[in-house]
């Protein structure tokens, strides 16, 4: 490993680090990502033929090598920042139009242990249909509604994410790193319904029942009643509104089989739909103001700092996969667990709770071949776990998965609450749910 690759190295776990102790700093995790980021494309820029020896020896521009790589990671940084805003204004619609007070009513009890069980299977079950990022931001907002103590709000938002990357696991569309699986072919919707679901599913319900014991009691009874809803909307319109909505989400991974396009033109294409319609039906109303300028004012609510944190992450880890550091750490967990597929994609989950899981997954699918018979064969032990370690082992720190990114950015959780409250739990569930794996594997067949 050459000096910069580990400057390179060592300014990310700098970065790492000062966002974890974000409530001790003081400073915002959206710039340190950023400088992160900077910084380290900065130091490949010290010596770039030496990450590009072929681009050099041919006689090529290696800075020029350097702008192409830099717009390629740009590009899917930003595909995954657009679905993010695009999924968020969505839900920020329905959500203002009244559309799930239906499951907020369905949700609503006076216990607060039952209302930590019913969002969780919830969740488990829709980020599986819709996906877990689009599944949290929705799971949110009706918890907004539900519960108004800030302490205790914290624990079920740390159930949702918990939940979502569980139920994302067992689903060829719940995560992006299935969807990568699954569209190379390692794994088909088959073989993850069947062999990961009850994985998945006790990497849920351990960490929510131990999460379940800090709450105690019931609600007061003014706390989850029904609020008025100010709108202008008849609730026939409001109706539409919600199933243009979920179901425009439904429909993305449906129009991304259809046309070949990213997952994030599909996102565009239902908000253009729901803005136009909402429009439609408020130029009926008797209020001022123009539902484009309503939407606007979404637009303009987003979370920046949240979309800031995660272009800086996302681009901080590419230089990190483009120096060969991600690839290098996995052929170095084959070669010290030769044929322990188990320990290998255990610890390739943990790893994915503190880097991005998706250039991991990236990584191992061009190192390990598929093969025809075996653990390496689709529907394969390593392909299987890798999916499942992969989704579940980023609720382990909540900067782990977009799910877990969005829910900190949305609650303002903090890295050290997280990890002191619900790191050990969740880790936990993630080993009890690959015992369970192999249980499933080695003794029943």
């Amino acid at each position: 490993m050459s000096t910069l690759t580990i400057a390179i190295v060592v300014v990310f776990v700098i970065g790492y680090a000062c966002i974890a102790l974000e409530a001790l700093t003081k400073v915002n995790k959206a710039a340190i990502a950023l400088l992160m980021c900077v910084f380290c494309w900065t130091l490949l820029m010290l010596n770039p033929g030496s990450f590009y020896p072929d681009v050099l020896s041919a006689g090529g521009n290696v800075v020029h090598k350097v702008a192409e790589v830099i717009e390629h990671h740009l590009g899917d940084a930003a595909g995954t920042l657009f679905f993010l805003m695009g999924a968020m204004t969505i839900v920020e619609i329905v959500d203002s139009n009244g559309g799930f007070n239906f499951v907020r009513d369905a949700l609503k009890t006076r216990s607060k242990r039952k209302l930590l069980w019913r969002m969780a299977f919830m969740t488990f079950f829709l980020s599986a249909i819709l996906d877990n990022l689009t599944t949290s931001i929705v799971m949110i907002m009706v918890l907004r509604k539900l519960v108004q103590s800030r302490e205790e709000r914290l624990l079920y938002a740390a159930s949702i994410i918990v939940s979502a990357n569980s139920g994302g696991a067992f689903s060829p569309i719940g995560d992006v790193t299935t969807i990568m699986l699954w569209i190379k072919g390692v794994i088909t919707t088959q073989g993850v319904l069947t062999e990961i679901f009850v994985p998945s599913l006790v990497s849920m319900l351990v960490p929510v029942a131990i999460i379940s014991l800090s709450l105690k009691g019931k609600f007061d009874k003014a706390q989850n009643l029904a609020a008025a809803h100010v709108s202008q909307f008849t609730k026939t319109q409001r109706n539409i509104i919600f199933w243009l909505g979920v179901g425009g989400l439904v429909f993305v991974p449906v129009f991304k089989t259809i046309t070949h396009l990213p997952p994030f033109m599909g996102i565009l294409l239902v908000l253009g739909v729901l803005w136009t319609t909402t429009e439609i039906f408020h130029y009926n109303t008797s209020e001022d103001d123009t539902m484009a300028k309503r939407v606007s004012d979404i637009l303009s609510r987003i979370d920046l700092s949240t979309i800031m944190f995660f272009l800086g992450i996302l681009m901080a880890v590419a230089v990190l996969q483009e120096v060969g550091v991600l690839t290098a750490l996995g052929q170095g967990l084959n070669d010290a667990f030769s044929g322990n597929y188990y320990v290998i994609n255990g610890i390739i989950g943990v790893l994915s709770s503190i880097v991005d899981n998706v250039p991991l997954v990236a990584g191992c699918m061009g190192m390990y071949p598929v093969a025809e018979t075996g653990a390496m064969a689709v529907d394969g032990v390593f392909w299987q776990l890798l999916a499942n370690c992969a989704c579940v082992g980023g609720s382990i720190l909540i900067i782990g998965s977009a799910a877990g990114v969005v829910v900190m950015g949305l609650e303002k959780i903090t890295f050290g609450w997280y990890m002191k409250k619900i790191s050990w739990i969740v880790l936990i569930g993630y080993l009890l749910g690959i015992g369970c794996y192999w249980v499933m594997k080695s003794i029943l067949g």
